[in-house]
């Protein structure tokens, strides 16, 4: 009796919300959500609804969900006869130097560094010291992010890459003195240079304390380092303290397409390493608009910055880490393929680090509760653990890349370059200087070097008699 009830009473109300759906005009129709949420989208429909209610920018947590890099659209190209495999058992090397010219080079054992998420703007000091933990165990570096050094960060970090950053928090010379490399931080790639506030109602006295700010005071990052007003300031600022300190110096800055022209000011002041931060990059909660709309992609961003170092002739002892939205070991072995010397990971690191930790805030709360300074689980975490999975994301990844290392019969991950790579759109692979997929090597390297150093009238006329794949390349 119950269940003929129930069937009844689901078929009354099934029958009414189906005659209602396609007998009311759409103006009525509840079904006219689903065309406004395809034309909108769901994410600015309720974006819009937390604007209208703050009338503040919004905070976006781990970066934009605008992913253009079609690190998808390149595959690697293994070998069999004409070269061969690596033999199995053969040890493949991992090892990477950042800053070979430095007076002490930065030795790290995988090429996947822990990119920079500051103590009190972004991370709680638990999340802190379980990065520093983890990346250690892994035999790779840390970064500071925009913040202060940290005893217990430092502690626990067997290679530390510190921030001389916009908040000036690092930027002192006992703390300067205490890092393995020196990040010279202009800017972000999911926010660029833009200036940013912690209000004092959201610092607690640790975090006032580390970064001696006064009661009431609220911490401030601009738009400009304080003593970089101009290229040359930012020229004598690494000459200093590429001197003082004898550890690499980098410069961190988002990807613009401006870049080779910040490039040459950089490769003026001799800096040792460049970070190129697309903008797929992650943050603990930046502006939209910044994350979404300004920048460049990381593929096209890092194609660039290696093409124009090579130009000048500093690729060699100028080593480029890639960063911004790189979250797995092939992505991670192309950027290198492409001319990276290492990854920096942020957003892929937390998620592996909290792995079912994750669960303290699912389902009621979003899962960067847990790790945030501000978050309501941040009590909750647990370092060892999160420490531990980190370091195995990290070690797993590392054996991946080393898997097709032996596919392609390299011996060292330092090896892999552009010839490795195949790309599946014509326009990707020309950009990236790569090969086409549906075209032979020896096609395209007939179309590229014999058809080039024709006349153009010549070159149409050759084109119409050759066989149509050679044809299409043009």
């Amino acid at each position: 009796m119950f269940s003929w009830l129930t069937r009844k009473i689901t078929n009354a109300v099934s029958d009414g919300m189906m005659n209602r759906m396609l007998q009311d005009p759409y103006t009525e129709n509840l079904f006219s959500m689903f065309p406004i949420t395809k034309k909108i989208g769901a994410i600015n429909i309720v974006e819009a609804g937390m604007r209208a209610e703050s009338g503040k920018p919004i905070e976006r947590p781990l970066g934009s969900p605008v992913v253009l890099s079609p690190w998808e659209k390149l595959l690697f190209n293994p070998v069999h006869l004409f070269r061969m495999p690596t033999q199995d058992g053969v040890e493949i090397q991992s090892g990477v130097t950042i800053g070979p010219r430095a007076k002490k080079p930065l030795h790290l054992e995988i090429p996947i560094l822990v990119s920079g998420m500051s103590y009190g703007g972004a991370l709680s000091l638990k999340a802190k010291i379980a990065l520093a933990r983890g990346a250690s165990m892994a035999g790779t570096a840390t970064n500071s992010g925009e913040a202060p050094l940290l005893e217990e960060e430092r502690k626990e970090a067997k290679y530390f890459i510190g921030q001389y950053n916009r908040g000036g928090w690092m930027n002192t010379p006992e703390q300067l003195s205490r890092l393995d490399a020196i990040e010279i931080q202009l800017g972000q790639g999911a926010q660029a240079a833009a200036p940013m506030r912690t209000e004092s109602t959201q610092i607690g006295e640790d975090l006032r304390d580390a970064k001696r700010l006064k009661q009431g005071e609220d911490a401030v990052i601009h738009s400009r380092l304080a003593d970089v007003n101009s290229a040359q300031d930012f020229i004598k600022l690494v000459g200093k303290l590429r001197k003082d300190y004898g550890v690499p110096v980098g410069l961190k800055f988002a990807a613009t397409h401006h870049l080779e022209k910040e490039l040459d000011i950089a490769a003026e002041a001799g800096v040792d390493y460049i970070v190129i931060d697309g903008a797929e990059a992650g943050t603990h909660g930046g502006p939209t608009i910044l994350q979404d709309d300004v920048g460049l992609p990381t593929l096209h961003a890092l194609s660039r910055t290696v093409k124009h170092l090579n130009k000048l002739g500093i690729k060699d002892y100028t080593s480029v880490i890639a960063a911004g939205g790189l979250v797995n070991p092939g992505q991670f072995l192309k950027a290198m393929a492409l001319g990276a010397n290492a990854v920096y990971i942020g957003s892929i690191a937390l998620i592996a680090m909290l792995q079912t930790q994750m669960n303290k805030a699912l389902p009621f709360e979003p899962a960067p509760q847990v790790p945030l300074y501000l978050g309501k689980f941040k009590g909750d975490l647990n370092i060892e653990k999160a420490a531990e999975h980190l370091a195995k994301f990290l070690k797993s990844c590392v054996e991946e890349m080393k898997l097709t290392a032996y596919a392609l019969g390299k011996t060292d991950l330092a090896q892999f370059n552009r010839e490795d790579l195949v790309g599946m759109d014509k326009d990707l692979a020309w950009f990236l200087d790569l090969d086409y997929a549906g075209f032979s090597h020896e096609e395209q390297q007939f179309a590229r070097e014999g058809f080039q150093a024709l006349p153009h009238w010549l070159m149409e006329r050759v084109a119409e008699q050759e066989p149509p794949a050679v044809k299409n390349i043009h």
